[in-house]
C-alpha cells in the first residue's frame, strides 16, 4: 500500500467562498477565517481545513506538523495576464504603448527563437513567480513554438497549474516574429496536442492584438476556439488611444474595437481581454453577456500612461474583472504590488479597493473568471494544495505597522500596501514546497 504524502500546516487561515463585495466589511458568508487553523494536505490536495485544536487530536501518529503561527496562509495568487518573454525588459523607459512595443518588446521576443534561451527564461520566470506567491498564471509566450514548449515543460516539471499559448501575429511586426495564418494555426494545433490537459496545464489561443493579426488569422483562431470548448483565449483590448485609432483604420468594417474580435468568434466565457480601459458601457455589457473577463493591469497602465481602469463601471455591468501584473509593461510580478497599484488607480477614480476585494480577486475571483475554481482559488477539501504563507512582520517597518493592527482588515491592508516578495515565507503548489524565503521553519511531529 502506498504511504500518503501527508502533512499539516498550522497558521492563521484566510480564504473566500464568494465575492465579499465592496463594503468595508465582507459580505456575510463570503469568507472563511480561522485564527489558529490547520491546513491538512495529502497527495497534492487539501484534505481538511479546521481549527487546529479540533484537528490535532485526530491526526495519525507521526503526521508532520509545520508550525507557522504568526503567519497567514491564503490560496496561491493567480495572475490573469503576464508575458514571460518580457521578464528581462521590465522597467524599460517608454513614452507610449506602441513605441514601447517597437523599441523593447519586439527585439526582446526575437531571442526566444533559441530553445536554450527560452528554457533558461522559463525557469527564471517561474522562480520569480513563486517567489512572490503566484502559483497560477495565464501567460503570453512569443510567436516561436519553442518558447511554448519550454514554458510548459518547466511548469509541468514543477507540477504547476499554468495557462499559456503561442502568440499569433502575421503582420506589423519584425520578420523574425511574424507567422502566417496557416502556419500559426498548425503550430497551435501541435502545441495543443502536446500540452493542453497534460498534468495541470491548459492552452490559451493567443492573438497578440488586432493590429498584428489579419482577419484571416483572427477567423482561424475563432474556428479553433469553437471546435474545442476546453481551450482558453487571451489577447489585448482598448489599452491605448493610439491603438484604438489604428484598429479603426485597419478594420473599417467593424463598428468598434470589440466587434473586431466578436466578428471572428473570439469572445466567450474563457476569453481574457487585457486592459479594456477605453470602453463604453455598451461594450462592457457585450463582454459580460458572453462571460468574458477584463484583466485589470494597474501597474502597467500607470507605467505606460495608458489610462485609469474603471473598475466600478465593469462591476455595474456584471463584467468579470481579473487582476494581472502584465510584466513587462507592468513593473512588478508581485500580486501584492498589483493590489497596491489597483488601490491607487481606484483612489484616483473615487473607487476605493478594500483588502477583502483585493485578496478575493487575486485568489477565488481570478480562479472563477478563468474557469479554474473547481480546483484552485480556495482553501477547501478536495482542491489542489496551492497556497502561500504570508509573513505580516517580514520587514521592520511592516512589523511595526502590523503590530498596531486592531483587526484582520488592517493587517491585510498593510500587506497590500507595503508587501513584496519578502512577505512570502513559503509558496506551495500541488502540495509541494516550491519556494522558501529562509530556513526558519519550525517542524514538529505528532
Amino acid at each position: 500500500m502506498t504511504t500518503p504524502d501527508s502533512r499539516v500546516l498550522r497558521a492563521e487561515l484566510l480564504s473566500f467562498d464568494a465575492d465579499p463585495g465592496d463594503n468595508d466589511t465582507p459580505a456575510p458568508g463570503s469568507m472563511c477565517h480561522i485564527a489558529d487553523g490547520a491546513l491538512w494536505i495529502e497527495n497534492g490536495r487539501i484534505r481538511a481545513v479546521e481549527e487546529y485544536a479540533s484537528l490535532a487530536p485526530t491526526l495519525p501518529p507521526g503526521t508532520e506538523v509545520i508550525d507557522h503561527r504568526g503567519k497567514l496562509i491564503t490560496p496561491g495568487f493567480i495572475d490573469s495576464h503576464v508575458h514571460y518573454v518580457q521578464l528581462e525588459i521590465i522597467a524599460s523607459y517608454g513614452r507610449q504603448l506602441l513605441d514601447w512595443l517597437n523599441d523593447y518588446t519586439f527585439p526582446e521576443e526575437q531571442r526566444f527563437a533559441d530553445p536554450d534561451h527560452a528554457a533558461a527564461l522559463s525557469e527564471a520566470f517561474l522562480d520569480e513567480m513563486l517567489r512572490v506567491g503566484t502559483t497560477t498564471a495565464q501567460v503570453f509566450c512569443s510567436s516561436h513554438p519553442a518558447s511554448v514548449d519550454a514554458f510548459f515543460a518547466a511548469s509541468h516539471r514543477r507540477g504547476l497549474c499554468m495557462l499559456a499559448g503561442k502568440v499569433l501575429m502575421d503582420r506589423h511586426a519584425p520578420k523574425g516574429l511574424t507567422d502566417d495564418p496557416e502556419g500559426g494555426i498548425r503550430d497551435s494545433e501541435r502545441l495543443i496536442a502536446d500540452w493542453h490537459g497534460k498534468g495541470r496545464l491548459g492552452y490559451s489561443l493567443t492573438p497578440r492584438f488586432a493590429p498584428t493579426s489579419t482577419r484571416e488569422q483572427l477567423d482561424a483562431a475563432g474556428a479553433m476556439l469553437r471546435s474545442d470548448a476546453s481551450l482558453w483565449l487571451q489577447t489585448h483590448l482598448a489599452e491605448n488611444t493610439g491603438e484604438l485609432d489604428w484598429v479603426a483604420e485597419l478594420f473599417p468594417g467593424s463598428r468598434d474595437y470589440l466587434e473586431v474580435y466578436e466578428q471572428s468568434g473570439l469572445v466567450g466565457p474563457r476569453s481574457t481581454f487585457a486592459h479594456g480601459i477605453h470602453l463604453d458601457n455598451e461594450m462592457r455589457g457585450r463582454l459580460a453577456e458572453r462571460g468574458a473577463n477584463l484583466a485589470f493591469c494597474p501597474s502597467s497602465n500607470l507605467f505606460l500612461g495608458s489610462g485609469l481602469f474603471d473598475r466600478q463601471a465593469a462591476r455595474e455591468t456584471a463584467l468579470n474583472v481579473t487582476l494581472a501584473s502584465d510584466v513587462g509593461g507592468g513593473t512588478d510580478l508581485s500580486g501584492l504590488a498589483t493590489l497596491k497599484a489597483a488601490y491607487q488607480v481606484g483612489q484616483l477614480r473615487g473607487q476605493p479597493l478594500t483588502a477583502w476585494q483585493g485578496l478575493y480577486g487575486l485568489t477565488l475571483g481570478n480562479a472563477r473568471a478563468l474557469s479554474l475554481d473547481a480546483r484552485i482559488g480556495r482553501l477547501t477539501p478536495g482542491h489542489d494544495a496551492d497556497f502561500v504563507v504570508l509573513d505580516p512582520a517580514a520587514t521592520p517597518l511592516l512589523a511595526r505597522r502590523t503590530a498596531r493592527s486592531r483587526s484582520l482588515a488592517e493587517t491585510l491592508f498593510a500587506l497590500m500596501m507595503m508587501g513584496d516578495d519578502r512577505c512570502v515565507a513559503e509558496t506551495w503548489a500541488a502540495g509541494r514546497l516550491q519556494h522558501r524565503r529562509d530556513a526558519s521553519v519550525v517542524r514538529a511531529h505528532r
